[in-house]
């Protein structure tokens, strides 16, 4: 039984992928389920979390976004039965891949998936959907009427952002990077109220987003990343599509969110005194910190099952590409890792 790893250069940050022969899972134990894998999705590996962590390793396992079979269950476990249909995302201490035919988790990392919902689409959805929940409803507090502003729509993430969004009854506004992009997103339905195309790196997205709001700003922002510096000390790829860190602070309105996926961020006290004005918090955007706290385990899996819920009812749609094979997974991964494919990646086995 082969599973896919990744290897971490002991002198640069770029990491070789491998498959590798596993020995036979350990008999089930306790609430551990044994679960075959019908298809697992491919995710960008954040090596500087894992090394903050302390989590050396010769070789990392590599795939966490899984949906299958249930094949075996431990004496302690109280939710699952063997045959049942499962998704969910395997922690950062995993010893398993996802990417193998069968792996060994904690029954408290699954939920249920329902029979209307595909393999791919579980698995190539319930990261994403997750980050997206994380995002509008417990950093943000998403309610009807707010108006959101989320960077980079026609992305994974984006687009869950802005069907959740819109099932909540937000009014939206979108950045599109590209000519493609931009008419993916505006044949949303609902529609978006305004697609903002930031590929040509002439669009004022500060300006767009008051105009749009009649002045008042918008109440929740999603960023993909911002610019921290000026144009002459960032690449000119990332100048060209991400807002400079004062524009967000401009388009803020009074009470507003703005959830951050730069962990770098670095404000001023100019950009703090700004935002202590209009009253506006700042959030980051870390998905690892349900993996990390155990207390928030309960509230974790009602997300889950949201996920699945919404992909079931329609309301999530998510953008996936065609599934490939184990054996391309390889060659994917380091795509997905260098961060250039848009949509989700799914291997289906």
């Amino acid at each position: 039984m082969k599973g896919l790893y990744f290897q971490q250069s002991s002198t640069s940050e770029e990491i070789t992928f491998v498959f590798q022969e596993r020995e036979n899972l350990p008999v089930t134990e306790d609430n551990y389920v044994k679960l075959q894998v019908k298809a697992c999705a491919l995710s960008q590996i954040n090596t500087k979390l894992l090394t903050e962590m302390k989590m050396e390793k010769d070789f990392f396992p590599v795939g966490r976004e899984v949906a299958g079979i249930v094949l075996d269950v431990g004496s302690k476990v109280s939710f699952f039965q063997p045959g049942d249909e499962v998704a969910g995302i395997l922690p950062l201490d995993s010893e398993d891949p996802g990417l193998c035919e069968a792996v060994r988790v904690h029954e408290h990392y699954l939920v249920h998936k329902p029979e209307k919902v595909t393999w791919t689409e579980a698995a190539g959805t319930i990261r994403d959907g997750v980050r997206a929940y994380t995002a509008l409803h417990y950093l943000s507090h998403l309610s009807p009427g707010k108006s959101v502003l989320i960077m980079d729509g026609a992305s994974a993430l984006g687009t869950i952002a802005i069907q959740l969004a819109h099932h909540r009854g937000a009014k939206v506004i979108s950045t599109a990077c590209s000519l493609e992009d931009k008419q993916c997103l505006e044949r949303c339905r609902p529609s978006i109220a305004r697609v903002i195309d930031v590929s040509n790196g002439k669009a004022q997205v500060a300006e767009s987003c008051l105009e749009e709001t009649g002045g008042l700003g918008v109440d929740i922002v999603l960023d993909a990343g911002v610019r921290l510096y000026s144009k002459d000390d960032e690449p000119a790829v990332k100048l060209q599509l991400l807002p400079h860190k004062h524009d967000i602070i401009t388009l803020l309105g009074v009470g507003g969110h703005w959830v951050t996926t730069e962990e770098n961020l670095q404000l001023d006290p100019p950009d703090s005194h700004c935002l202590f004005l209009k009253g506006a918090t700042v959030a980051f955007l870390n998905d690892e910190v349900w993996n990390l706290s155990n207390v928030q385990q309960g509230k974790y899996l009602c997300i889950l099952k949201d996920v699945m819920e919404k992909l079931s009812t329609g309301v999530f749609r998510p953008q996936l590409d065609e599934p490939i094979p184990l054996y391309e997974a390889k060659v994917t991964m380091e795509v997905v890792q260098k961060n250039q494919g848009r949509k989700k990646q799914v291997v289906q086995f």
